[in-house]
């Protein structure tokens, strides 16, 4: 896995949230940050990252705020 690309993946799908014309598409793109930040900690987690549990709890986080 690239995280480079996640990571830029997962900022892109954030901010293009942040513009969406509709309630749909804001829900649309934070579904796949949601995603992508799903894949980056089961990647982290299968190496034993332990920036795997930070990441994990600030997605928990942002999932709920939203």
């Amino acid at each position: 896995m690239d995280l480079n690309r996640e990571y830029a993946a997962h900022q892109q799908a954030l901010m293009s949230a942040e513009v969406a014309h509709s309630d749909s598409d804001r829900r649309a793109c934070l579904a796949r940050a949601s995603d992508i930040a799903a894949r980056i900690g089961a990647f982290q987690r299968r190496l034993g990252a332990a920036a795997a549990c930070a990441w994990s709890a600030s997605q928990l986080a942002t999932t709920a705020s939203a």
